[in-house]
């Protein structure tokens, strides 16, 4: 029966770890996955229902939620999947509308055609950010490939919303917080040994 890995540490330790957590570069992130079974790579499933692991890394704080999933239950939760109808691989057409749907696969930071069009349906104000990306994968793990028309105006409500950094971006969540990051680096080292602390309870 699985349960709690860092039971044995005292409440305070617990929640001091699982903050520190954000500290970590990815490559420490995917190491330690990689030794506990938990996956961190994005998958797709085809129409008969099969997946398949794709190239691509899951975004940071999607990986630091099933990490710290695993240490306060023990429980291994499953890759983030995009079902096979929000999958597409064929090329952008040259002439996109807002009616058309941006599929996963197709999303191209470099394609003209689609930047321009989503400018277009911003006024301009769009940017191929971590907000852009975080929020198309998010249509496409709720099984859903917007319009460019839905997806531009997700986005616009998205920047509104998004009042400060997300806690797992550490510097900028610290800079909002009016925390000292003149020796940011030594702060980022001290707090990163949070990883050698989980190879140590951690089977």
């Amino acid at each position: 029966m699985a349960r709690s890995v860092i039971s044995q540490l005292p409440k305070a330790a617990q929640r001091e770890l699982l903050e520190d957590l954000n500290y970590l570069n990815l490559a420490e992130i995917k190491s330690f996955c990689k030794r506990q079974s938990i996956p961190y790579r994005i998958a797709i499933e085809n129409a008969h229902g099969e997946r398949r692991a794709t190239r691509e890394d899951d975004r940071k704080g999607v990986i630091l939620d099933r990490i710290r999933h695993f240490l306060k239950t023990g429980e291994i939760l499953q890759e983030t999947c995009f079902g096979w109808k929000v999958v597409c691989f064929d090329p952008l057409r040259k002439e996109l509308t807002a009616d058309d749907r941006l599929f996963y696969g197709q999303y191209d930071k470099t394609d003209r055609a689609m930047i321009a069009l989503l400018e277009s349906l911003t006024a301009g104000r769009f940017k191929n950010g971590a907000i852009a990306r975080i929020l198309a994968r998010r249509f496409w793990s709720e099984g859903k490939a917007p319009t460019y028309g839905e997806f531009a105006a997700a986005w616009l409500q998205a920047v509104r919303d998004h009042a400060q950094p997300n806690p797992e971006w550490a510097f900028l969540s610290d800079r909002a917080s009016k925390k000292d990051t003149a020796d940011w680096k030594r702060l980022r080292n001290d707090k990163a040994k949070v990883i050698k602390i989980l190879h140590q309870i951690v089977p």
